[in-house]
């Protein structure tokens, strides 16, 4: 596999990694990984110029090309990135954030977009500053990189940091003056060092305005900090300069050679040039730059996918411990139902049925009071159908299921009851008509004989009068008469309860049929969440394994 492709690969599993991670954009590890990705597939050598403000950044640029291309002042005003690449001749282009580029020969244009108001700060509708110049040593593929002074605003030291990461070799400029402040240190190390960027060269400027004592002392500490930057040059190079930049642009801009030879920017030039030639087919300057941040995000990712291991599992417990409570809920609603059920079945065995509400059905039948008795009997059938109800309610809550149909139970119409032909009434008391058969109507104790009726309704039961009852010979008194009417309503509260009895037996079997299905708990398929959580994990995995492979083949 080919170098490009290793690296197009890479970036590719790293900027998937950051989707997955769902890193906030503005986190270091987010900045960073894009950052290297850019500079993955950069084709420039990129040599990055940093350093507070009026240190000389911008004049030590301008000398080493030997042109006033960019902005310089005694007041800090660089407020961008600015990129210099080769061009047929001086030119600048600023790209705005909405697309629109404006390019203008020389660099005046700069001034307009590439320097802090008086307010000290950036336009915020740039998005890129470059800056093209006809030098020899651009001609190479060599990228400089002008970036803004640091330790004035947290927003540009963001965006030299980020920067950094993205250069082949970085050019630190110090001021021999107050060499290595403490800001310097720390930006040596978290900017530099714990990323890996290992391959820095040192640029002492303004130390030909100390004594010569002095200048000494400042190379000997310089070299000291200097030696743990210089993993990727060659023995021969150092990696400590002083250049006086002012002077050395003046020379430059005059053509002084023999003067510019004093200020020291020929032999940072030279340096320079030797380190591109040394370094621009190696890898060894991106490698572990590259791997430490790729090694942060496979951290990241085994930290995610332990995150969401650890959530599948909760999950799969939670849902054991849900099916576990459903599972004993079933078996507890489960003895309620049938237990309730059996109650119902108890109640309506007929012997004890018939014993129950027999007698008490017969005496309303005949003392006409079967309305009041069958609502008293409909509560007591009621109160048997409430009980499983509620069982199927519970099921239905539980569960979430929806409710079946009720449990149905169907009261029988009134008897129809055919009494027998009353006894002979006295003859003070015949009826005119002699044709008409006397009617009894009970009324408690008493009897009302006589009436031209044919049919009387009591309590709600229809005595049918008729001749042909099956008695054939009438009684001979009121009291067998009552007896006998007695016999006729007890058999009819029989038949009535017994057909009662049956029906409703029969409906509660079907109706056991209908409350299985619903009180049965049935387990769904594992949830969705669980689901997209597996498929994430898996993802994960693959990204591992690809950026770990894509790494090991660099490394070969």
């Amino acid at each position: 596999m080919q170098q490009p492709e290793i690296y197009q690969n890479l970036t590719n599993n790293l900027k998937s990694a950051l989707g997955i991670l769902e890193l906030d954009k503005n986190s270091q590890l987010y900045r960073d990984t894009t950052s290297i990705c850019d500079y993955l597939a950069k084709p420039t050598f990129q040599i990055a110029v940093f350093g507070p403000f009026n240190y000389g950044k911008s004049t030590l640029l301008n000398a080493l090309l030997g042109n006033r291309a960019l902005p310089i002042d005694l007041v800090p005003t660089t407020g961008a990135a600015i990129y210099v690449n080769y061009g047929d001749e001086l030119h600048a282009k600023i790209t705005l954030k909405d697309g629109t580029e404006i390019s203008e020969p020389g660099t005046d244009v700069l001034k307009r977009y590439a320097i802090l108001d008086d307010a000290r700060q950036m336009r915020d509708d740039v998005a890129a500053v470059n800056v093209y110049c006809p030098h020899p040593f651009l001609k190479t593929g060599v990228e400089l990189l002008d970036l803004p002074g640091t330790n004035d605003r947290q927003e540009q030291d963001n965006l030299v940091r980020d920067k950094l990461l993205t250069a082949d070799l970085v050019v630190q400029v110090l001021d021999a003056r107050k060499l290595m402040t403490l800001g310097e240190r720390e930006n040596l190390r978290d900017w530099l060092s714990d990323r890996q960027i290992n391959t820095v060269v040192f640029v002492a400027n303004f130390i030909n305005l100390l004594e010569p004592d002095d200048q000494k002392q400042v190379y000997n500490r310089l070299l000291f900090v200097a030696e743990s930057f210089r993993s990727n040059l060659p023995n021969n190079i150092s990696n400590i300069y002083r250049v006086d930049a002012l002077p050395a642009l003046r020379a430059r801009l005059k053509g002084d050679v023999a003067a510019a030879q004093t200020t020291g920017i020929a032999a940072f030039e030279s340096a320079l040039q030797s380190i591109v030639a040394a370094q621009q087919e190696q890898l060894a300057v991106k490698l572990p730059r590259i791997e430490a941040i790729a090694t942060k995000i496979c951290q990241s990712l085994r930290s995610k996918s332990e995150t969401v291991a650890a959530e599948i599992a909760a999950a799969q417990k939670k849902q054991k411990d849900r099916i576990e409570i459903k599972q004993k809920a079933e078996k507890l609603i489960s003895k309620g139902f049938q237990s309730s059920v059996s109650d119902f079945e108890i109640w309506l065995y007929q012997p004890t049925f018939l014993q129950r509400y027999q007698s008490e059905m017969a005496f309303s039948l005949q003392e006409g009071l079967f309305d009041a008795w069958k609502i008293k009997f409909e509560q007591d059938v009621l109160k048997q159908q409430q009980t499983i109800a509620e069982w199927v309610n519970k099921a239905c809550e539980f569960f979430d299921k929806e409710q079946p149909i009720a449990l149905l139970i169907a009261f029988p119409p009134a008897p129809q009851i055919a009494l027998p032909e009353p006894p002979p009434a006295p003859a003070a008391k015949r009826s005119i008509d002699s044709e008409v058969t006397p009617v009894a109507i009970a009324t408690g104790l008493g009897w009302l004989l006589g009436g031209p009726v044919g049919a009387a309704v009591v309590g709600g039961a229809s005595y049918i009068l008729n001749k042909r009852t099956g008695y054939e010979k009438p009684p001979e008194s009121s009291e067998a008469y009552l007896n006998q009417v007695t016999e006729i309503c007890s058999e009819a509260a029989k038949n009535y309860l017994t057909g009662f009895s049956m029906d409703t037996f029969s409906m509660l079997q079907h109706y056991k049929e209908i409350a299985a299905k619903v009180i049965s708990f049935q387990d769904s398929k594992e949830p969705l969440q669980t689901n997209i959580q597996q498929y994430q994990i898996q993802l994960i995995n693959n990204l591992l394994e690809n950026i770990e492979s894509c790494l090991q083949i660099t490394n070969l």
